[in-house]
């Protein structure tokens, strides 16, 4: 019995052992260890397939939502073009070129005797792409008189510089980058890439074991994370699909995903993705990615014109952009630029002259504001509200798009510089607060927006006075009023006798008004063209009451104004609300010679890949009579000469211009419209709580105006006396047709057709027409 128990105890035992043999997980994982890796196996390959999927749809389609840019007008060159030299190197200076003594490689310019060479960048213009050329420029006598193409010798009728990128509207994302194709990269960028970041980078599969094991030990001996043992495929997957959390399973993630985009992808697809993603600065609360966007962020240049001095800057900085921010920490980063220099050597990418001299260098850093967001606020709203007319999808509008824009750059920032400090110098002098300010510039011919200024800070990105600020526009409405009364060619002419006496008018809810010249005097009778010079209002009311002011507001819809207009005799004297751009459109058809084209500032957009989606075609249409608009444009080149705006006269000398002053009630608004040959400048002064500032057009407005054409060169004014046209005779006190040399007569142009004949003597007396002679009669007059 005994030895049964005994033998019962030893089977319980050795059951139990049993049991616990074939139930403990390492005895299991022995017997199974080949299922379990099959299992694993399994595992891994179908996460290597989900991971798969994730990589192909990101890495094979838009890795990337890369901005909208938004391009100023390219300058376009072209023989006989009145221009400076002055004028095309504050462009090329704005493009960023470099002067150098001998212009040799893309980017570069030189100046010479009689000009300019220039080592025009390639660029895909709207009208199609362009490649790069040496270009070599000649003036003479403020004209372009020669242009030749210096790689074939051919000579060009023009040409055009690359615009200048005035900014790139973000996505939501908060990343901005300019895409770069590995044909455009510079070599020694790769080879400096590969050798500092991942030296065995064309050799391994994705990951390199051997460096994450040196970079463990090197960490582990240090105490703390001083080296990293990534590749460059592995920081490019870190980059793209994960997030910075440090943990094992993250970096096993990452490493697996790096083996799969090396089997995938070839090493030239990996390395452009890579340099078109790698972190490399904070541009305000934007992210720097790339090396084609940090190039203009640091340098203000293509990638492609880095030498390898800046080249050796960008890849330094990989390593902690923010601890070495070149602009924060320049020691630092000239430090780090010297290392990866001295790496470039000793690998024999780089000679000991070329060495030495690179690490002697300066680093030549931007001032990176051509990367600053926000910049024009005023004329980018222009944009925005035209781009919101011009496609609907506003996913679209943040989806790479090119867009072609009128900006002049280098004239924008002189109406910014020119509003700004007027504002202040007015504030001074009239101890003024809260003065505001707005200007707009056009050019005449083709309705283009060049610049816009919409706050007497023009950087402020609030409230658009320039589009918005709808204020009375004073006297700015009379040209308006005689040009309905020139149209009326038999009727009247630039020498009509008006009247300038005291006058009661009914006005609104039945009140009579008397309206009174600035000065408070009355003259009898003045000449339609002393009236408009001298802007007097008792004649210009007068005028229009006989016009009719419903053929005034239809001149004023015809000039390109579709703002409603209340018809009273009060607004023969500017009592209707337009706002700066609206002004600027009647006088850009009136500066025109009566031809209308709407005012715009966005002139095409591509696709990303450059594919035309929409283009600004309106050619324009006459509105105006062209010879009545002749002698209204005479007339207000007679107010800068001698009238209200005679100060222009005196600033510019033998530059002739045109323009005209307003003033409103109680001195609350100061405007001017005025023009050369090319450009038309409207600007406004005022508060926006409509309080009296006490200047008056010429003494407000039209300062800025001068200050704005001190800055540039501006350009006589000049047009063609349209046919038809001629110089004519008038009694000055019955605006009679007289003859040449009579006494007390006035000679002006004038619609000859529309004239009487001219009397046979002074006195009056006609006799019917005068006889031509034998030669007029063969050869005509």
């Amino acid at each position: 019995m005994k030895k049964t128990a005994k033998s019962n105890s030893k089977s319980t035992k050795s059951a139990s052992s049993s049991l616990w043999s074939r139930l403990h997980p390492w005895a299991w994982i022995k017997r199974n260890w080949w299922r379990l890796l099959i299992i694993i196996a399994a595992v891994i390959a179908a996460y290597g397939v989900y991971l798969d999927a994730q990589i192909v749809k990101q890495f094979s389609g838009n890795k990337w939502q890369v901005p909208a840019q938004i391009f100023a007008r390219p300058m376009h060159l072209e023989l006989k073009q009145e221009i400076t030299i002055q004028e095309i190197v504050e462009e090329l200076e704005l493009l960023g070129y470099r002067k150098v003594r001998h212009a040799d490689d893309t980017g570069e310019y030189q100046l010479k005797a009689t000009g300019l060479r220039i080592q025009r960048r390639a660029f895909h213009f709207p009208h199609g792409d362009e490649t790069e050329v040496a270009v070599d420029i000649t003036l003479a006598n403020g004209r372009i008189s020669a242009l030749r193409n210096l790689d074939s010798n051919d000579t060009l009728s023009d040409i055009y510089l690359e615009p200048w990128l005035v900014t790139r509207l973000m996505s939501s994302g908060r990343e901005d980058r300019m895409l770069v194709n590995l044909d455009g990269v510079p070599p020694s960028l790769i080879k400096a890439l590969v050798l500092v970041e991942d030296k065995d980078f064309y050799k391994h599969y994705g990951i390199a074991p051997l460096s994450i094991l040196r970079a463990l030990l090197a960490n582990i001996s240090a105490g703390r994370a001083v080296q990293g043992g990534s590749t460059l495929t592995q920081q490019l997957v870190k980059n793209l699909f994960l997030t910075n959390e440090k943990s094992l399973v993250r970096k096993a993630k990452e490493a697996l995903m790096a083996l799969i985009i090396d089997a995938r992808y070839s090493k030239d697809e990996i390395i452009e993705a890579y340099l078109n993603e790698v972190f490399l600065g904070q541009n305000g609360n934007t992210g720097v990615h790339g090396f084609g966007l940090a190039s203009l962020f640091y340098f203000d240049r293509p990638l492609a014109e880095l030498n390898v001095a800046e080249i050796a800057t960008l890849v330094g900085i990989i390593k902690g952009p923010s601890y070495y921010n070149p602009r924060r920490h320049p020691e630092r980063v000239t430090e780090r630029r010297n290392l990866v220099l001295r790496v470039l050597f000793e690998n024999n990418e780089l000679q000991r002259s070329q060495y030495e001299y690179a690490i002697n260098q300066p680093l030549n850093l931007a001032t990176g504001a051509s990367l600053i967001s926000g910049k024009h606020p005023a004329f980018m709203g222009l944009v925005r509200r035209e781009l919101k007319n011009v496609l609907a999808d506003p996913n679209m509008r943040e989806s790479g798009l090119k867009v072609f824009t009128t900006l002049d750059s280098v004239a924008q920032r002189k109406a910014e510089k020119a509003v700004n400090a007027g504002v202040k110098t007015q504030q001074k002098r009239m101890k003024l607060t809260e003065l505001q300010a707005a200007m707009v510039v056009t050019d005449i011919k083709s309705g283009e927006v060049r610049s816009m200024v919409g706050d007497a800070n023009p950087q402020f990105q609030g409230f658009n006075r320039a589009l918005d600020a709808k204020r009375a526009i004073g006297s700015l409405i009379k040209p308006a009023i005689y040009l309905t009364a020139l149209e009326r060619a038999s009727q009247y002419n630039l020498a009509t006798p008006l009247k300038d006496e005291s006058i009661q008018l009914k006005s609104t809810y039945g009140k009579m008004w008397e309206p009174k010249n600035a000065d408070k005097k009355f003259r009898g009778q003045v000449t339609l063209v002393e009236a408009l010079t001298q802007s007097l209002n008792v004649p210009t009311v007068n005028l229009g009451m006989a016009v009719g002011l419903d053929d005034i507001a239809a001149t004023v819809r015809r000039l390109g104004v579709n703002e409603p207009i209340d018809i009273y005799p009060a607004m023969t004297l500017g009592a209707v609300n337009f706002s700066p751009i609206q002004v600027n459109q009647m006088y850009q058809t009136i500066a025109n010679n009566g031809r209308y084209i709407p005012l715009h500032a966005v002139t095409s957009v591509l696709s990303p890949k450059n594919k035309p989606l929409w283009q600004f075609s309106n050619r324009g249409e006459q509105r105006a009579d062209l010879k009545a608009t002749y002698l209204l444009n005479y007339a207000l080149h007679k107010v800068t000469l001698e009238g209200t705006a005679k100060q222009i006269k005196k600033e510019f000398g033998d530059i002739n211009m045109a323009g005209k002053t307003g003033t409103t009630d109680d001195y609350r608004d100061s405007w001017f419209s005025g023009f050369d040959n090319n450009i038309l400048v409207t600007s406004w002064m005022g508060k926006d709580d409509n309080q009296p500032i006490n200047l008056g057009g010429a003494s407000g407005a039209m300062q800025l105006f001068i200050g704005y054409q001190k800055q540039q060169q501006p350009k006589s004014l000049v047009r063609r006396y349209p046919k038809g046209l001629g110089i004519a005779h008038f009694d000055e006190t019955s605006g009679a047709v007289s003859r040449p040399g009579c006494a007390n007569t006035i000679s002006v142009p004038a619609i000859l057709d529309a004239l009487p004949p001219v009397p046979k003597t002074c006195n009056g007396e006609v006799r019917g027409p005068l006889k031509k002679s034998l030669w007029e009669r063969l050869f005509g007059s």
